[in-house]
């Protein structure tokens, strides 16, 4: 059936909001101090949430119920953030971040599932998948720069590489880059399969971006690679030329990786994916906080041990011949709910979505014209590759944890929604608007605002970190951060390392130990345990520093390298502590 077409200056409208989204966020080099990708989330949440309300003002349409299994999964999400907060030690600053960061999620969901049951569903996932290209271009570009000719990168629109030979992106995560490159090879074949791209350049771009692929040296990118030609093995409504690309894709990565081996070798320069395979850890660490998890799963499995507090939980846990990194994620979805969770909640969870998995999938390849065999519109060309955006980032999700991040998590919600987007079987897939805009929008609008919002929030703890800072004194700073609704926990944790700690600091310990227990705040909160009578717990959180063997530490346990000193002239680090803390026994009550 045919389908009115938008207003010109409608349709330029949706592209460029549309490539604002996919691009902005990640070619953004700019951060400042302390997160070094607030700015980048900031700019996904304002450009995401615009975009929800652009679409819902110019092409409403009902949602429909598909999306009820993953809307569930995030309430589920939000009413743990907000238990672990009342009732927990979660500080009120990264539980409103996470509720928050959930609804806007909700939104994006709510938005894709409306665009895939309005009129021009299948030319909106079209100019989508543009936006990803773009994106995917602009990026390889960074990742030559990075790999090629580092010394034109300038940290303010290219990111100096933190990893010689390696390509790290603007976002400055080898694993980041690869997830979006790969989203830009399905829109890539997309645009292909669905005719909105010529045959003779879509080897080329994917080419490219299989190769700046291999510049990142990320596994969790070559086994994203094999899913895709998983996908060119499996589904044969795609085009032949489409699945043959698919299932050349491992062998462009495999040539690239080739290519880039002879051309170190020859030129004498560093290629990160060499010492990649040189690694004897081919997990990254992933196989011991794997273990960990485990164990503390073990420990705590029907209600887990809080919302946000897997960091707080494993640091203060006793695990000789832990990972010496300080990890605040798992590195695997499942583990990660079923760790803070519980697992009965975690399986609630993990099964909410996926069913809206099976739901989607059920949709994308349950319909096809019965007497000629023939795939179908191709709005369903579209949900097939929405939805094979949203496996890659749930392989991804396995791995890594690229949905803690707004740039990542917006887009996969929005496809998502796309993918579980339905009108019904007995209605025609390009169905016209049956629902009121203005509900979607005004919601849009809020995730905007509130992305402006988070701003000018973020300011007031940046500017604690701003070396020259006029005449406003460092205390000064850190009582005005410490009022941020959704980062005041970075101004406690200035609060207690700095040696400023206006008033109590109790209350700032109790607040920024449970964002990232690292070197510098584990030693400065043992020596206030001390120093408070609470010897005890001081000397189990020195023996968790001891455990992670940092260099950084060694002044604070020199004292007890002292030849021949008795132990009671010690330091309560140099002592084991009498009895074992429970890591619960240092939350706040």
């Amino acid at each position: 059936m045919r389908t009115a077409q938008p207003l010109p200056a409608i349709r330029a409208a949706q592209t460029a909001a549309l490539v604002l989204a996919a691009s902005a966020p990640s070619l953004l080099a700019y951060n400042v101090s302390p997160s070094p990708t607030f700015l980048n989330q900031a700019l996904a949440l304002g450009a995401w949430g615009g975009l929800a309300a652009l679409l819902a003002l110019t092409s409403p349409a009902r949602l429909g119920r598909g999306i009820w299994p993953a809307l569930a999964a995030l309430f589920v999400l939000g009413g743990a953030a907000a238990v672990s907060w009342g009732l927990g030690g979660l500080p009120s600053s990264l539980a409103l971040s996470a509720i928050a960061l959930l609804l806007a999620t909700a939104v994006l969901l709510a938005s894709g599932a409306s665009t895939r049951a309005g009129a021009n569903a299948a030319d909106l996932f079209a100019l989508f998948c543009w936006a990803w290209l773009i994106a995917g271009v602009l990026n390889a570009a960074v990742a030559l720069v990075q790999v090629f000719a580092p010394g034109w990168a300038d940290g303010r629109w290219i990111a100096v590489t933190s990893i010689p030979g390696r390509a790290v992106g603007n976002l400055r995560q080898p694993n980041h880059l690869s997830s979006l490159l790969l989203w830009a090879c399905i829109a890539v074949l997309a645009l292909a399969d669905m005719g909105r791209l010529r045959q003779r350049v879509v080897l080329a771009l994917l080419a490219l971006m299989v190769w700046a692929l291999v510049l990142t040296a990320s596994r969790t990118g070559l086994l994203s690679v094999l899913l895709l030609a998983l996908w060119g093995l499996l589904d044969k409504r795609l085009a032949r030329r489409t699945r043959a690309l698919l299932l050349a894709t491992p062998l462009l990565y495999a040539l690239a990786w080739l290519g880039m081996s002879q051309w170190a070798a020859l030129s004498a320069h560093r290629f990160g994916g060499a010492a990649r395979l040189a690694e004897t850890d081919i997990s990254g660490s992933r196989f011991g906080i794997w273990a960990n998890t485990l164990v503390l799963i073990r420990q705590q499995p029907w209600l887990g041990v809080g919302f946000g507090e897997f960091n707080f939980a494993w640091t203060l846990t006793p695990f000789p011949g832990r990972p010496t990194a300080f990890f605040d994620h798992t590195h695997n979805l499942p583990l990660q709910l079923a760790v803070e969770l519980g697992v009965p909640l975690a399986t609630l969870v993990m099964g909410l979505l996926v069913w809206a998995l099976w739901r989607a999938a059920r949709s994308a390849f349950g319909r096809q014209d019965a007497s000629t065999g023939a795939p179908t519109d191709p709005a369903n060309t579209a949900q097939r590759a929405a939805l094979m955006m949203v496996l890659m980032i749930v392989l991804h999700s396995l791995l890594e944890y690229p949905l803690w991040y707004a740039y990542f998590l917006l887009p996969a919600a929005w496809v998502l929604g796309f993918a579980l987007g339905h009108t019904g079987r007995d209605e025609p897939v390009l169905a016209a608007p049956t629902a009121p805009a203005w509900p979607l929008a005004l919601a849009g609008l809020l995730v905007l605002l509130g992305a402006v919002f988070s701003v000018w929030d973020y300011k007031r703890v940046a500017v604690i970190f701003w070396a020259n800072a006029g005449r406003i004194s460092l205390a000064e700073r850190i009582e005005a951060g410490q009022r941020s609704v959704f980062f005041a926990h970075h101004a406690d944790y200035a609060a207690v390392t700095s040696g400023v700690t206006p008033g109590n600091a109790q209350p700032a310990f109790d607040r920024a130990t449970h964002y990232l227990l690292d070197s510098r705040l584990m030693t400065a909160w043992a020596r206030h345990l001390s120093a408070t009578g609470q010897v005890e717990k001081a000397q189990h959180v020195a023996q968790q520093l001891r455990e992670f063997g940092k260099a950084d530490t060694a002044a604070f346990f020199d004292p007890c390298l002292a030849p021949a000193a008795p132990i009671s002239s010690l330091p309560f680090q140099c002592s084991e502590p009498t009895q074992a803390t429970p890591w619960r026994a240092f939350l706040r009550h």
